[in-house]
């Protein structure tokens, strides 16, 4: 029997869920990776962009400062009005939209340079996003995509959420994004010279207790899971939470330092 995934229904519960806790308090993290995604796609003056769920709009300041021609969407109200307020600061044009990565408001390859950041990762969709991808994207124009890996820290953090709450009906794991055959396989043939680089953004924090408790407190993912436990289930979660960074630390001194690994995988559209 063939089981159909509400895709509509999908999207909302994740829409929820990212709009739940504070991102804004966490955001600084990925600051490195929006710039190493920049910094490696070659963006030049007068190039035209779009960063899609972009979030607090890492991706798209990082590539309005090169001179680009930048367009940011994302399905999160709160978060596009904190990306606006950035730009603004620094007097940068960007056009911010609300919309969600599987239904993309831009016209067939209208972008040098389409991005996202430990964004569309987290689509509900993914055959439908990555497709979207590929649409908006020119001749011979770039996808640019970071992603967590499955295997890195946060990959432990999101399978941690996953064993004491349940993903919603259909939902697929967003690290599956941080494999360069997974991602070459959902972009398709409409795009060639597929490669990928990995890398890893350092972390530091007081203790792995405070790391667990900020991000029970902010993170949508840990933070709408938590909400759904008993205090018996909220302080196991907190449990792994605290033992996975105690796995992760690396520092020798006080304090925890984490290296939280991702991948960027780069293609050309045909």
């Amino acid at each position: 029997m063939t089981v159909t995934t509400d895709y509509s229904e999908l999207r909302d519960k994740q829409q929820k869920v990212w709009s739940s806790g504070d991102y804004n308090r966490i955001a600084h993290i990925t600051v490195p990776v929006s710039e190493h995604l920049v910094d490696q796609a070659g963006v030049m003056p007068g190039n035209y962009v779009l960063d899609v769920a972009t979030g607090t709009g890492h991706v798209a300041l990082a590539a309005a400062r090169r001179g680009a021609v930048v367009h940011g969407m994302d399905y999160v109200p709160e978060l596009l009005d904190i990306a606006t307020r950035r730009a603004a600061a620094e007097d940068l044009d960007i056009e911010f939209v609300e919309a969600d990565a599987e239904s993309l408001p831009y016209g067939d390859g209208s972008f040098d340079h389409v991005f996202s950041a430990i964004g569309v990762m987290f689509a509900a969709d993914h055959a439908k996003a990555a497709s979207e991808l590929v649409r908006v994207t020119r001749q011979g124009g770039k996808i640019s995509i970071a992603s967590w890996t499955p295997e890195g820290f946060v990959g432990g953090m999101l399978a941690a959420v996953g064993r004491h709450v349940s993903p919603p009906p259909g939902a697929q794991p967003a690290t599956r994004w941080g494999s360069e055959a997974v991602v070459a396989e959902l972009l398709g043939e409409g795009v060639e010279d597929v490669s990928s680089v990995t890398a890893s953004v350092r972390q530091n924090f007081r203790s792995p207790e405070e790391f667990a408790d900020l991000f029970l407190t902010y993170y949508g993912p840990t933070y709408s899971a938590a909400n759904r436990l008993d205090e018996e289930g909220r302080a196991a979660l907190r449990a792994d939470l605290v033992a996975l960074a105690k796995a992760f630390d690396q520092n020798t001194g006080e304090g925890i330092e984490c290296n939280w690994e991702y991948r960027i995988v780069t293609a050309t559209k045909r």
